[in-house]
């Protein structure tokens, strides 16, 4: 009898493990044997002495793939991921939307694509301008006085300000101890306080999904330094009070950092230097429609106010008599100026900040400003269609993204999880799940303005069906999901505590 290898997790009536076009197949690890190769390299001679030390004393363990092997296993790793380009993400602070292919044009363009960071000035001069002319977009988008454009992500323009702040208050004399954030931050900022060294006292949210102001006034003295506010919030909430916020924090001594996550709300409405911002990161992957998504690429640019632009960051361009030059010491950027250091080598993510400047350039001020409408009005779609079968937990309507909680499917045996992997089943990328903290079982929902009326109605209505099999008591099709995906519903939990981060070859036996 023929022994025929069935794959562990083979759907039924296949043999081979594959659902159609859905190839089943191992990892390269276990495919490939070190007797095979997918290329020919020479035997190494004349190798100088000084470098014999280097040679590898014993096999790497990495398996031996033929060239098909490996274009088909990443041909199919490909094939098996959610993209933009496939469908809707309806994910919470995150602004998936698509990306314009003008704009990877423009990125690609030669003699930008193929620069070199180590190029002499003499020879970037346009891509100095176009960085410059980025910086002069995000200045007059926000109103503010200064901007840092090195930072490489969100997070990484976060700490910049943070150091800003802690620069500025070293100037005064004391760096003070306390930066505040309150619960309906993202959780980036309590990290980023901590790192600069900052011990972090939370604000509490009200009833309403928003600072309480009584608590801030409670919780602000002399050793504070700074407050860290999302807005809107992760609630997808506007803080209505964020000049009185801003008003109580400078009246402390202390600064106001904005997290500027959620700016993709704002952008061609709001300026924030009205708001009375000192600082506020914006993310070109998300507001400025680059790629997003997998690790990166990101940009995070600063901008900031009068009273914390001169302790901006190393390197800034500057354009002079003669062009653009890039600023890199304390001696070139001049004695008005007190750069706390630099964030990252060179300038930054360049090819990213290309895509931002070609689609500002396409959109222009009024075009964010229809954006930013746009988000607003398909979150709100979003949450009148949907809040009388899912639930919602906060009144009146919301920024960019609708929030809801699991209040629908108490005694129902179907948790927040459960509903997650019915709707890829569907064909959906799931929206967050269980953020904000605050709200407890949270689904949150960002459609973006790039979303359709069409799309989100598909959406809604699949959404609406699947609450509709919870209340109905069908709790056991949602714990078999998903049942269409390559592999099922994996144990989370134990692939975050205990990850496999090294392979290693099965012994002998």
């Amino acid at each position: 009898m023929t022994e025929v290898h069935v794959f562990p997790s083979a759907p039924a009536g296949t043999v081979s493990g594959n659902r159609g076009l859905t190839v089943e197949e191992p990892l390269l690890f276990e495919m490939g044997g070190e007797a095979g190769c997918g290329v020919d390299l020479p035997e190494p001679r004349d190798v100088p002495d000084h470098l014999t030390g280097f040679a590898r004393k014993g096999r790497i363990g990495l398996p031996g793939l033929s060239e098909p092997q490996v274009v088909r296993h990443y041909t199919r790793l490909s094939q098996k991921n959610y993209s933009i380009d496939a469908g809707f993400y309806p994910l919470g602070s995150c602004t998936m939307k698509y990306n314009p292919r003008l704009n990877e044009k423009v990125a690609r363009t030669t003699g930008l694509g193929d620069l070199h960071p180590m190029q002499p000035v003499s020879t970037v001069q346009g891509a100095l301008e176009a960085i410059d002319a980025m910086a002069a977009w995000l200045l007059g988008l926000t109103g503010m006085a200064g901007v840092a454009m090195s930072p490489a992500a969100g997070a990484h323009g976060e700490l910049c300000g943070v150091m800003a702040i802690r620069a500025a208050q070293e100037a005064k004399g004391n760096p003070r101890k306390i930066i505040l954030v309150p619960e309906s931050a993202h959780g980036t900022n309590p990290a980023t306080a901590a790192l600069c060294g900052y011990s972090v006292v939370a604000i509490p949210a009200t009833a309403e999904g928003r600072v309480d102001i009584a608590a801030l006034k409670a919780k602000l003295s002399d050793d504070v330094a700074g407050l860290m506010l999302t807005n809107p919030n992760t609630c997808g909430l506007f803080e209505r009070e964020v000049r009185e916020i801003a008003d109580l924090v400078h009246a402390a001594g202390a600064f106001f950092y904005m997290d500027g996550a959620n700016f993709n709300a704002l952008i061609g409405r709001v300026k924030i230097a009205d708001l009375g911002a000192d600082a506020m990161h914006i993310n070109l992957h998300k507001t400025f429609s680059t790629p997003h998504g997998g690790g990166g690429p990101g940009a995070g640019p600063t901008v900031f106010s009068q009273a914390l632009a001169p302790f901006a960051p190393l390197p800034f361009v500057r354009r002079g008599d003669d062009g653009f030059e890039l600023v890199e010491t304390r001696a070139q950027a001049g004695a008005d100026a007190h750069p706390f250091g630099r964030m990252k080598g060179f300038h930054g993510q360049f090819g990213v900040m290309l895509r931002a400047l070609a689609y500002a350039m396409s959109l222009g001020k009024d075009g964010f400003r229809q954006a930013s409408g746009d988000a607003v009005l398909n979150a709100n779609y979003l949450l009148a269609r949907l809040k009388d079968v899912l639930s919602a937990p906060f009144e009146g309507p919301c920024m960019h993204e609708a929030l809801f909680d699991d209040g629908f499917l108490k005694d129902t045996g179907v948790t927040t999880l459960d509903l997650a992997k019915a709707l890829i089943d569907e064909g959906y990328h799931p929206m967050t799940m269980y953020f904000p903290l605050v709200v407890h079982g949270a689904l949150l929902m960002e459609p973006t303005e790039t979303e359709s009326k069409q799309t989100l109605d598909a959406f809604i209505d699949t959404v609406r069906a699947l609450a509709a099999k919870a209340k109905a008591g069908e709790a056991d099709f949602f714990h078999a999901a998903p049942r269409l995906t390559p592999r099922r519903r994996l144990d989370e939990t134990l692939a975050a505590r205990k990850p496999v981060l090294r392979w290693a070859p099965p012994k002998a036996e």
